[in-house]
């Protein structure tokens, strides 16, 4: 029977723990203030002050999984930029590629001679035809909205409760109490959102027939897995029926793989058979630098085309000068060759099970009520005994005092967890005995908190 972690446990292991990340970290402490003077909340991307520590841990150097703070501090990351640099930080063939290409030009808005090439390697990975760049995954859900509005003739979006894509306006509306809330953080944003977004529970099939009943939705946007408030698995059948419903009421259904990559080498989507009408893949898809895509299939390109030729010449609102660069398509390629292959994936799959396994263990040995979840390489620990079943569930029970507890004392040790959830990845990089130090690790943070 899981036993309740006592609040004063966590309390006093977060006033010990922000007391020592201060003693750790002193030339980080110099350099927050030094940072401050001018930089919007004292950092280059108001979210480096989301990691909850009493100031940003300054990084001066990283390689593989190991990275060294600004007082020279070592740290084994499981967080890897968020997925960002998933396939490790500053991997070798993409450092090469870097090199190599930099000489030659970044950006001439003309396509290169590498575009011909990715084309066809997003396609065989994928199993989509037709693809574009963007600078980002925000971008290229961006852009996905538009064609599908513009193709459909529908206004309306779907998504799903607590979702995740990005900066992207109309996917910030929630369910309060069965009703649709613009999310209050959000700045500056003049519409009313609500007006845009339908939203649904994941999981929740009754609801989602209802939503898309009235055939005034241009797309579902969905991540295949929810990802942003721990994780929340699809039920069995649920995919099968979200394709259903979505061709049987002509809405398009688009799959944001962005934090579902480490799935396997042509993401969660090939690795489950599922069959969207487009796709959006970023972060890791050119080994951490600005970059990501979208693809279509050929229903949707043959819509697109069609469009394209009855619409008003001018500016599209789609893309951006950067988008499509030189050294983009370079870099792509060179990850799409080397690691999303079967062979590269299935060492960090088979570690990411060892690790699910090693959590699982730790928190029985306690009888902590948390559990364990994976896909593919990216295992999550969340601090609930049951499974939530969609983001409604999820969101009350992520970003509490003991999650904080738990980064804090991980952090202090030299392990790096996502800091605004459980997540942790697998790459090329990692080695058991990184696993090993990790739950170790853990084994010890709730050996203190379970008293």
């Amino acid at each position: 029977m899981p036993r309740a972690i006592p609040d004063a446990s966590i309390t006093a292991m977060l006033t010990r723990e922000d007391a020592l990340f201060t003693q750790r970290n002193v030339q980080s402490k110099r350099l927050a203030e030094d940072a401050a003077k001018h930089w919007l909340r004292g950092v280059p991307m108001h979210w480096m002050v989301d990691w909850g520590t009493p100031f940003p841990l300054f990084v001066a150097k990283a390689s593989g999984v190991d990275v060294t703070d600004a007082d020279g501090n070592s740290y084994i990351d499981f967080c890897l930029g968020d997925t960002g640099a998933m396939f490790g930080h500053a991997p070798p063939p993409v450092v090469e590629t870097l090199q190599r290409e930099a000489a030659h030009g970044f950006t001439a808005m003309m396509p290169s001679t590498d575009a011909a090439a990715v084309g066809e390697l997003l396609a065989d990975r994928f199993g989509l035809p037709f693809w574009q760049v963007t600078a980002t995954a925000s971008d290229a859900n961006r852009a996905v909205l538009r064609w599908c509005r513009a193709v459909t003739g529908r206004r309306k979006i779907l998504v799903f409760n607590h979702c995740y894509h990005g900066a992207v306006d109309e996917t910030y509306v929630t369910l309060e109490n069965g009703k649709l809330v613009a999310d209050p953080a959000l700045i500056g944003e003049p519409r009313d959102l609500t007006d845009l977004t339908k939203v649904v529970e994941f999981n929740d099939i009754p609801a989602l027939e209802a939503a898309l009943a009235p055939g005034d939705v241009a797309c579902v946007l969905a991540e295949p897995i929810m990802t942003n408030v721990g994780m929340v698995l699809p039920d069995e059948g649920f995919h099968a029926k979200l394709r259903e419903i979505t061709r049987r009421t002509g809405t398009l259904l688009i799959i944001d793989e962005t934090h579902c990559m480490s799935s396997g080498p042509g993401g969660y989507t090939r690795a489950h058979g599922l069959e969207p009408d487009g796709l959006v893949l970023g972060k890791p898809i050119a080994g951490g630098i600005p970059a990501a895509v979208y693809g279509f299939s050929d229903q949707v390109a043959a819509q697109i085309r069609k469009y394209i030729s009855t619409r008003t010449p001018g500016h599209s609102g789609i893309g951006t000068t950067l988008a499509g660069s030189k050294i983009q398509l370079a870099l792509m390629r060179t990850v799409l060759e080397t690691y999303f292959t079967e062979k590269a994936f299935a060492p960090p799959i088979a570690l990411a099970k060892k690790l699910e396994k090693g959590i699982s263990d730790v928190i029985i040995k306690h009888k902590a009520p948390w559990h364990a979840v994976r896909a593919g390489a990216r295992v999550e620990f969340m601090c609930v005994a049951e499974r939530p079943r969609n983001g409604g569930e999820a969101a009350k029970v992520i970003h509490r005092p003991v999650d904080l507890a738990v980064h804090h004392y991980l952090l202090n040790r030299g392990v790096i967890v996502t800091p605004f959830h459980n997540m942790l990845l697998i790459c090329p990089a990692t080695t058991e005995a990184h696993v090993n130090t990790l739950v170790g690790t853990l084994d010890r943070c709730l050996a203190e908190l379970m008293g």
